[in-house]
């Protein structure tokens, strides 16, 4: 069978492997959609993301929906969260699954050896992964669950977003989610910023009230301060951006992955101003609302650039890599 395999910086292999076989617990998925995250395409270029680092062969992707081959949902459609968290260690116990520092996530290179992922044909996962789609939901938009999910997370750990105005840094497909989520969550106004434009053509179809060039300060979108910033493009100008525009008091959360090492930022007015600054990492039962509020929500199928074979993988990351001319891009693995 097919699957998607980085060796390594620029290394991209359409290789055939053989057909996975279920362990005790787990289920047999035929692929149809996977999506191409921003982490898939760190692995592709850099040979890792953030510090998790590539030290062998990983099969990408986490973002996947399909068909149930086996077990008690054979037959249906399903989406795969991508998540086994261990359900033992202090974070689990308290609740923040997410966090989990024993946890196996799919196309992952935190821990060795690598957890594969789920750009193949076939995957074999634990049954508890998977969910059914709501009805209605089509597999081609049920795939955006996962970045959705992600988005939602970063939204909740701002707190009460209702009536508030939300500053987003960066609109790829996880900051033009994260404007979805908000508005969802009740904010009164949604502002983002980004270089491209065409990057703000697809926040504005997320939902975004105003959209501003980050790199043209004489933007009159440009807000005097904000009640909550979520920084979704993992640069430290987009982190900087949120610390000074925040009101006093307000929270910043910091979901985009910054470059590995250490990132400067405007640490005294965290201090002068009381800005809360949170991480946002991942996501738990956010997954289940994604797929419902997908299901809801037709709009979201604007924010699909392109739906490539999965023989074209390359090609595909391209174009993903190439925010001027794509958001979401979707790889194809075959026939429902």
């Amino acid at each position: 069978m097919p699957a998607c395999v980085i060796h390594g910086p620029g290394d991209l292999r359409v290789e055939e492997l053989p057909s996975p076989v279920p362990g005790p617990g787990e289920v047999l998925v035929a692929v149809r959609y996977g999506g191409v995250c921003g982490s898939d395409l760190h692995y592709w270029r850099h040979g890792g993301v953030g510090d998790f680092r590539l030290r062998e062969p990983m099969v990408l992707g986490h973002e996947v929906v399909g068909t149930a081959l086996t077990g008690p949902l054979a037959g249906r459609a399903v989406a795969v969260h991508p998540a086994s968290p261990c359900g033992r260690c202090p974070e689990c116990r308290d609740g923040r699954r997410n966090v989990c520092r024993d946890t196996r996530y799919l196309g992952s290179a935190a821990r060795t050896p690598h957890v594969q992922g789920g750009f193949a044909t076939e995957i074999a996962v634990p049954a508890e992964q998977l969910r059914p789609l709501p009805a209605g939901l089509e597999p081609r938009r049920a795939v955006l669950a996962e970045p959705l999910a992600v988005a939602l997370h970063a939204v909740r750990r701002a707190g009460s977003v209702a009536g508030k105005h939300v500053l987003v840094t960066g609109a790829g497909p996880i900051g033009c989610l994260v404007v979805a989520a908000a508005g969802a969550a009740g904010a009164a106004r949604v502002t983002v910023t980004d270089l491209l434009p065409a990057a703000l053509e697809y926040a504005r179809v997320a939902g975004a009230d105003t959209a501003v060039r980050a790199d043209d300060p004489a933007d009159p979108g440009w807000p005097s301060e904000v009640d909550v910033a979520v920084e979704a493009s993992g640069v430290a100008a987009g982190l900087d951006t949120c610390l000074r525009l925040v009101r006093r008091g307000g929270v910043v959360v910091q979901l985009g992955m910054l470059p590995p090492g250490r990132s400067p930022f405007a640490g005294n007015l965290v201090v002068s101003r009381e800005i809360e600054l949170r991480g946002a990492f991942r996501f738990d039962t956010e997954f289940d609302d994604a797929l419902t509020l997908l299901a809801a929500e037709e709009a979201f199928d604007g924010l699909i650039s392109a739906v490539v074979p999965v023989r074209e993988a390359e090609s595909a990351f391209a174009l993903a890599a190439d925010r001027g001319r794509s958001c979401k891009v979707l790889l194809d693995f075959g026939t429902p």
